[in-house]
């Protein structure tokens, strides 16, 4: 009996590997190939965007930039170029729906179609919800949300007529799980995640595949823009030292290339970052729990006061702490990253 159990769990063992070798190699297979194929990134000037494009440029992509600030896209144009890639700079504020249109009628008529469209401009606000305003809500909506219809909306037409394309609709973690000091941005993921979803189901039929990342915390370098209220530096301070803390947070090339891989299978989504999956499996199981803990947390968070509903910069709350070595991670990546 226990010869004849020891061969069940054998074969089964056999017949799940085998099961698991299959998968990777049709995965492999059936991948999607961005050498030569038009990437267009929003927000693709620093950060994440920047370094999505210098991995894409390694596969032999096309690239597409844009931006708001030209500076920033000038020199994100000349460190691609310059280790070979071709690319294409376009200043765009890609909330304005007539820019989005011109820029891509732009780049179609004068560069190339677009194969692959990432939706990655962002916007963050921090500080405790009371000390938000309207403005704060819409800058994150109109970014988070009108801006990937816009794109998306914009490149549908020449997909769908040339058979097909991928978008990569980058929201967060904070678009699963709604996070204390940070609702203005929560609130516009958790629409963009709705919208990407909704996508992907309707779009799969002109085999244009959409994929929802939703990211952890990443060492992007991103912090000293965030727009911050209340106590401000003490609240700045705590988010940067979680920004590069290895607990809570992983370097930005590791969850580019997870959300890069994701879109080259054509997953519908994606999460990164153990912390992240954990507190996303958490919420599932137990949204009333997760809430719970979260306002825990906010209990020990900085208050309403300070400056109020008045904001800084990231750059303009620094301290003594958050320019120490519990922030070395994220000091180099805003380097790293055209973000100072």
């Amino acid at each position: 009996m226990e010869t004849k159990d020891r061969n069940n769990l054998f074969w089964l063992a056999a017949g799940v590997s085998a099961l698991a070798v299959g998968r990777a190699v049709i995965r492999s297979l059936t991948a999607y190939d961005f050498n030569g194929k038009t990437v267009l990134i929003t927000g693709g000037s620093r950060g994440l965007g920047l370094v999505m494009a210098r991995q894409l440029a390694k596969d032999g992509a096309k690239l597409v930039l844009c931006a708001r600030d030209e500076t920033e896209l000038e020199n994100a144009r000349m460190e691609l170029t310059g280790n070979g890639a071709e690319v294409l700079v376009q200043k765009c504020d890609v909330t304005d729906e007539q820019q989005v249109n011109d820029m891509i009628t732009n780049v179609q008529n004068e560069f190339s179609p677009i194969d692959v469209l990432i939706n990655n401009a962002g916007i963050i606000h921090a500080g405790p919800v009371a000390e938000m305003t309207v403005q704060e809500f819409e800058e994150a909506i109109n970014i988070h949300y009108w801006a990937p219809i816009y794109t998306t909306l914009a490149v549908l037409p020449a997909m769908k007529s040339r058979g097909g394309g991928r978008i990569l609709n980058i929201a967060s973690i904070g678009g699963r799980i709604s996070v204390p000091h940070l609702v203005p941005y929560s609130a516009s993921k958790f629409a963009l995640v709705g919208l990407s979803e909704g996508l992907r189901a309707e779009l799969k039929k002109y085999n244009i595949l959409v994929t929802t990342a939703t990211p952890g915390l990443m060492q992007t370098g991103s912090p000293r823009h965030a727009y911050i209220k209340g106590h401000h530096k003490q609240e700045y301070t705590l988010f940067k030292i979680m920004d590069s803390s290895p607990i809570t947070s992983i370097p930005a090339e590791q969850s580019a290339r997870q959300m890069l891989n994701a879109l080259r299978h054509g997953d519908a989504t994606v999460t990164t970052t153990a912390f992240a999956t954990i507190g996303e499996l958490l919420h599932r199981l137990s949204p009333g729990l997760t809430t719970d803990i979260l306002a825990l947390v906010n209990a020990i968070l900085p208050g309403e006061g300070g400056i109020g509903k008045n904001r800084a910069r990231g750059y303009e709350s620094e301290t003594p702490l958050s320019e120490s070595w519990l922030t070395e991670r994220t000091q180099k990546a805003e380097a790293r990253n055209n973000e100072v």
